[in-house]
């Protein structure tokens, strides 16, 4: 029974002049579960702490303690020989507001990486083409010598 429910039927019982017993907690399951979070420093505090366990039982007992599986020491470790962790102490959400002048960098560095593939794709391409000529015994254009300045 939802919440809301157990209250209207409180208050309804208490205007009629029938005592209003609280009632017991309801038993059942709720429909949806909440997850948990873990912060970057709760994790990396429970595994050093998982560290420090030397005696048989001992990291059992911390695990108990902390309500907590034995697969999130696995995948926290995992986390932390990866460096993963650290990425995770940065904050969620919107990204903060680029200047103007960090907005220009990010358009040409942008430029440069496409200009890049392209000309990586255009070398390919006349590369190609010498091929053919050669297959076919065309004759190929000779490169401009890049020779002094002719005056």
């Amino acid at each position: 029974m939802s919440e809301k429910r157990k209250l209207k039927m409180i208050a309804s019982s208490a205007a009629s002049g029938v005592s209003a017993v609280p009632a017991a907690p309801d038993p059942e399951v709720r429909a949806v579960a909440k997850r948990r979070h873990f912060t970057a420093a709760y994790k990396l505090s429970v595994l050093e702490e998982a560290d420090r366990c030397l005696d048989p039982g001992m990291i059992g007992a911390l695990l108990r303690r902390e309500g907590l599986y034995s697969s999130h020491l696995t995948t926290w470790r995992h986390e932390r020989e990866h460096g993963a962790l650290a990425a995770l102490s940065r904050r969620r959400g919107r990204k903060p507001k680029l200047s103007a002048e960090q907005k220009r960098v990010q358009a040409l560095e942008g430029e440069v990486s496409r200009l890049t593939r392209e000309l990586e794709q255009a070398r390919t391409i006349i590369e190609v083409q010498k091929k053919l000529c050669t297959l076919l015994g065309l004759p190929t254009a000779a490169a401009p010598e890049s020779g002094g300045s002719e005056s």
